[in-house]
């Protein structure tokens, strides 16, 4: 399967900022407090905006807060719902208030307090719901857990299989307002997965990420101020790849089945400019190159989708505390045309990358009839890809 059913399918986030954080200090509530510069809320707003899967945020305030939302959040477009006293009634509003709007086929409902949401954590809970109703991420427990006893210490808790549940969580929408409407728990619940549990469905579990450590304590705040203003460099990669085209194959070309009359041979699907991306990304991070981490030898991947090979580039980045700040990727052929696939093309990649679409610059040139581009037996790509990482990764 080349995108997933999600990939077609309406995506709402909700953020849920409603609460008064009195825990964390300060003079106002905690999502609209600043980090680096920036309020809490906008941090949660634009991670979910970078995600290209996304197509509308929603956010639940508290009564009277819309004015200093509108303010934390500049000119970014967000629809505004007014929640309840506890956060239960306020998703619950939220959900409502979507419906109104049209309904939506999978909502992500997301804590502000964890504003540094990494792209790799949503796309891993729409890949859950491919085979699900719900999924949250979640971490193990590390640490060792004993009760407490006063003022002295109890007994220990056994932490096998014990995980802490982050945001966000991600559910088939319809699922999820009807777990809502149902709810009649003896008591509240703290988050969605557990409604939608009582109501009968299962929770899939997906590997959450340190960052998404929610911000309930003044030391919270200083912490992530820290790692915000750790120094980061800037890192360069260069990818470069051919193919040649062949008769009764499918022609892919940066996640796109590109209608034309011969395709790309290869081992994998062989798009030609995924790879490129691909051997770009890698290089930056000096990890090697595509075919390092997925040898044309081994059978697997055999007509294996590119967008895999360069989601898991993505993650490689991710799991470096890396950002990708932009793709600069070059075509070369004679046919097809480019240019009317090119803004589906950024559109694609930048779903795969989970960053906002204007960081995706897509081109295509000729060899002017040169070379074996020229004589139409193939066509090449190259993509320079730009990093930053943390100075000492």
């Amino acid at each position: 399967m080349r995108r997933s059913m999600t990939s077609n399918s309406k995506i709402v986030a909700l953020i849920v900022a409603a609460g008064q954080g009195s825990r964390a200090g300060g003079d106002i509530p905690k999502q609209f407090r600043s980090v680096a510069g920036k309020a809490v809320l906008a941090h949660a707003y634009d991670a979910l905006a970078a995600h290209g899967g996304i197509d509308a945020i929603h956010i639940v305030l508290g009564d009277g807060q819309e004015a200093t939302a509108r303010t934390a959040l500049g000119e970014r477009a967000a629809s505004f719902v007014t929640g309840a006293d506890s956060r239960r009634g306020s998703v619950r509003a939220g959900l409502e208030a979507i419906t109104a709007q049209g309904g939506a086929d999978i909502v992500l409902i997301h804590d502000a307090a964890r504003p540094f949401l990494p792209g790799a954590v949503v796309d891993r809970l729409l890949a859950a719901l491919e085979s699900g109703t719900g999924a949250i991420p979640t971490l193990p427990v590390a640490d060792t857990l004993i009760r407490e006893a006063g003022s002295i210490m109890g007994d220990g808790v056994g932490r096998d299989g014990l995980h802490r549940v982050q945001t966000p969580q991600a559910f088939r929408f319809d699922a999820i307002v009807a777990a809502h409407r149902a709810w009649s728990g003896v008591r509240e619940a703290t988050d969605d997965a557990q409604i939608l549990k009582g109501w009968g469905h299962d929770v899939i579990l997906v590997q959450g990420h340190e960052r998404l450590e929610k911000l309930t304590y003044p030391q919270d705040f200083a912490r992530a101020e820290a790692q915000l203003a750790t120094p980061r460099s800037t890192r360069v990669g260069m990818g470069y790849d051919v193919h040649r085209l062949a008769p009764d194959e499918e022609l892919w070309l940066a996640g796109l089945l590109v209608p034309h009359d011969r395709g790309l041979a290869g081992h994998s699907d062989a798009d030609v400019a995924l790879h490129a991306i691909v051997d770009a990304v890698l290089g930056a991070l000096a990890e090697g190159d595509i075919g390092s981490h997925f040898p044309p030898s081994d059978p697997q991947w055999r007509g294996a989708s590119s967008d895999r090979f360069l989601a898991y580039a993505r993650d490689r980045v991710a799991a470096r505390d890396g950002r990708i700040e932009h793709i600069d990727l070059t075509i070369i052929c004679e046919a097809p045309k480019i240019g009317p696939h090119r803004d589906a093309m950024r559109t694609r990649i930048a779903e795969i990358l989970a960053v906002p679409v204007d960081r995706i610059s897509v081109k295509a040139t000729t060899t002017e009839r040169l070379g074996f581009a020229g004589r139409r037996e193939g066509i090449a790509a190259q993509a320079v890809a730009t990093l930053s990482l943390p100075a000492l990764s």
